[in-house]
């Protein structure tokens, strides 16, 4: 059972080292790499790559520019192993996530994915713990480890998308058989724990540290949440998923998807911001998410 890091690549050479570093410090070697180049244009990133001339390594490289979301779809489609991290290019694996991702794997056949313990760290590489992280604790599950499922997965991403995208180990055949909507950016990987909860699948969350996710300012959520864009794609996405909760008669799930109460708290706090920078049409958007 062989564990796939698919990692897009556009930004900084520095954490790029940082994030293959780690890869190559896991204490299982049962894994495959791919750097897909989003057509950055300084070479010297996919030379270092290259030069590493380790056969579990390959670098690949976008003939043009398809922007975060667009490069994440390419690594789903290009991915070929039975458990698939799409790790960010400015994360960290600790040593242990293969071995302990292969385990859980193992003892939860029933897993459409795996969300392993995250410590969140800025760009420096310090711990940190931001409001909105410390609201995702808030509402994720208090026992680990434990599984979600159906009713009570939509229920609970509903309320607040409390999961790590790039720390999320995918099974192969969850990520074929729900594909990213080409129509979102930031709110992709909502959507399509949503459409897997529909379905009836699980998730297991872990309570074994083994990812640290990177949070900064020059991240695309980040800019995308004070235009107020962030949040018209997941007011798209949970009308959506209230829906299907509704014809399947999952009443808490669609007063959750609903209520969206969450995601309007979270725009709230992006008003501050958006004022700042005299934002007139991210303060509007912000404004009638709040208040939807």
């Amino acid at each position: 059972m062989t564990v796939e890091f698919m990692m897009p690549f556009y930004g900084s050479f520095a954490l790029l080292r940082t994030a293959v570093e780690s890869v190559l410090a896991q204490d299982d070697d049962d894994w495959v790499l791919t750097v897909l180049d989003d057509a950055y244009p300084d070479p010297e990133p996919g030379r270092w790559v290259q030069s590493l001339e380790d056969e579990r390594i390959r670098y690949l490289r976008n003939t043009e520019n398809l922007g975060v979301s667009g490069n994440f779809r390419k690594c789903a489609d290009l991915a070929t192993e039975s458990l698939v991290c799409m790790i960010g290019c400015d994360d960290v694996v600790l040593p242990g996530y293969v071995r302990r991702m292969k385990c859980l794997a193992t003892a939860h056949p029933e897993a459409s994915y795996l969300q392993p313990g995250v410590v969140v760290i800025s760009e420096d590489g310090s711990e940190v713990s931001p409001l909105a992280d410390r609201v995702k604790r808030f509402y994720a599950p208090s026992r680990r480890p434990s599984v979600l499922q159906g009713p009570a997965l939509a229920r609970s991403l509903s309320r607040a998308c409390w999961t790590y995208f790039p720390s999320i180990c995918w099974r192969l055949e969850t990520l074929r058989s729900f594909p990213f909507d080409a129509g979102l950016d930031v709110a992709l990987d909502l959507d399509v724990q949503l459409r897997i909860a529909d379905a009836g699948g699980a998730l297991v969350v872990d309570d074994v540290i083994t990812f640290h996710y990177r949070r900064h300012r020059a991240s695309v959520s980040s800019w995308k949440a004070d235009d107020g864009s962030r949040f018209i794609e997941e007011r798209t996405v949970l009308d959506a998923a209230a829906a299907r909760a509704q014809a399947r008669g999952w009443t808490r799930a669609q007063r959750a998807a609903r209520l969206r109460l969450s995601s309007r708290l979270s725009a709230i706090t992006r008003l501050p911001s958006a004022v700042r920078a005299r934002h007139a049409r991210g303060i509007a958007a912000l404004v009638r998410h709040a208040l939807s």
